[in-house]
This record gives structure tokens, C-alpha cells and sequence, in this order.
């Protein structure tokens, strides 16, 4: 319940790795100050996730993913109906560490939520989402027949300015469908995030189906650049505007790239 979401994950000092079902302190020696805008008191402080403690995440949702992407359809629609229900349930604790972190009113931090829920409430509808097709007599003794089926482990980088509603665009999908997930989200709001880690894990989200890793620059330079065999990343535009304003290498090359954006009604 809301209780035990805002003390395991808000009253702490440090944000956690999420990373095979479990909230996990990092290891790094380089930490990012989270302020609230409205005091200037440090929040909470995010690791600078360490090279291994990211692959370790990504052996994780690679690990899981050879038995998500065999679990029936039916199971899980059902832990997107319990994950939008935790959702709705602590929508008030979620738009109010938003405004901590971020700085919106609480009536915008609580439309990001609920853009973000309705995404997760999309979700729900998978076992019609993912209906194939056929073609009967395409041609002399023969039908054709399409699959849908998992991709794999897949990843997304959000941005500060929507801390529930972007990764909500992201990982609910990508797993409801069969894959498995490594977030990066901003390193300046993550505490929305954090908490649906944990809604997600209650509602039933398998270990090492999502992961959640933090940082900055190297963070998303390893997403981008070190997981070629990652067969969908997911990166919001202005998370790329951020990157070519500070100058990252992994924004040099983007025109060379492809990205699929998520965009709702």
C-alpha cells in the first residue's frame, strides 16, 4: 500500500538500483544530488550506476527473458490489471513525490500520473493487440499466417519533465508483450519511477523482467551504444535534446539512427 511504498522507497538517503526484483545500493563513489526546487534540501542522492552494476542488470532481463516471453498471454493481462490498480491506488503518493522532486503542482503531477495510467489501462487490452492475421488462398494451396511475438530485452531512456507518465509510455507495453526491460530515468526526478518498480513487482512482475538502472552521461551512452544485440530502444525527443546540448557521443551519430516513439491519444 501507499504506506510501505513511501517508506521503503521516499524516506531513504539513496536511490537504489533495481535489478533482478530487488532494490539494491550501488557501489559507485559518484552521486547525484536531488533537490527539492521549491527548499533546495537534497531529496535524495542516485548513483552513478557502475559498469558492472548496468550489466549486471541487462544478465538479468536476459536471463528472464528465456522464460516472460513463454508465459501465457492471460497472465500477463492479469498483472497489468493489478499494476494499474496499484496505479490508481497510490496516484496521490506518486503526484506528490513528483512535486518533491520536480517541482509541478500537485494537480499536473497527478495528470502525469494519469497519462500515464491510461497507458498501462491500453495495456490490459493485449489479448487483442496481439492477434496475428491470415490470408486465406493468397495463392494456389497457400494461406498466409502472421505472428506477433517477443523482441527481447529491450530498453528506454525518459526524460525529467514527465517522471510517471514516459516510462509508463514504455516498460508496461514491452513487457505485457513478452520482453523484458532496462530503464534509465532521469537522474533529477527518479523517485516516481522507483515506486512503480515496486507496484510492479507487487503486482506480480517476475524478477529481472525490469530493471532500473541511474545515472547520467555514461548511463545512457552504455543504452545507446554498448547493447547492440537490444533490439528496441525507446528514447523520448527531449531526452535527445538534452544529450546534444551537453554533447554526449551518443548523440553525434543520431541521424544514423532510428528510434520509434510512443505517442498517445
Amino acid at each position: 500500500g501507499a504506506t510501505s511504498l513511501r517508506s521503503t522507497i521516499r524516506l531513504s538517503s539513496t536511490t537504489k538500483n533495481f535489478i533482478n526484483g530487488q532494490f539494491v545500493e550501488s557501489k559507485t563513489d559518484e552521486w547525484i544530488d536531488v533537490r527539492n526546487p521549491a527548499t533546495n534540501d537534497v531529496v535524495t542522492r542516485v548513483p552513478c550506476t557502475t559498469r558492472a552494476e548496468m550489466n549486471s542488470a541487462v544478465a538479468a532481463a536476459e536471463s528472464a527473458f528465456q522464460t516472460w516471453k513463454d508465459v501465457s498471454i492471460l497472465s500477463r493481462q492479469q498483472i497489468m490489471f493489478k499494476l494499474q490498480h496499484s496505479i490508481r491506488e497510490n496516484m496521490s503518493d506518486l503526484a506528490k513525490v513528483i512535486t518533491l522532486e520536480q517541482g509541478k503542482t500537485l494537480a499536473d503531477a497527478e495528470g502525469d500520473v494519469l497519462r500515464g495510467l491510461q497507458v498501462v489501462e491500453h495495456a490490459c487490452s493485449i489479448t487483442s493487440l496481439q492477434l496475428g492475421e491470415t490470408l486465406s488462398s493468397v495463392s494456389k494451396d497457400m494461406d498466409t499466417i502472421s505472428y506477433r511475438i517477443p523482441l527481447g530485452v529491450c530498453a528506454g531512456i525518459t526524460p525529467f519533465n514527465f517522471p510517471a507518465m514516459i516510462p509508463l509510455w514504455m516498460f508496461p507495453l514491452a513487457i505485457v508483450c513478452g520482453n523484458t526491460f532496462v530503464l534509465k530515468p532521469s537522474e533529477r526526478d527518479p523517485g516516481a519511477t522507483m515506486m512503480l518498480c515496486e507496484m510492479a513487482r507487487d503486482a506480480g512482475v517476475p524478477d529481472g523482467v525490469l530493471n532500473v538502472i541511474h545515472g547520467s552521461r555514461d548511463a545512457v551512452n552504455f543504452i545507446l551504444d554498448d547493447l547492440p544485440f537490444v533490439p528496441y530502444r525507446s528514447l523520448d525527443p527531449t531526452t535527445l535534446a538534452s544529450l546534444c546540448t551537453r554533447g554526449a557521443p551518443a548523440a553525434e551519430n543520431e541521424s544514423n539512427r532510428t528510434w520509434e516513439r510512443k505517442i498517445t491519444a
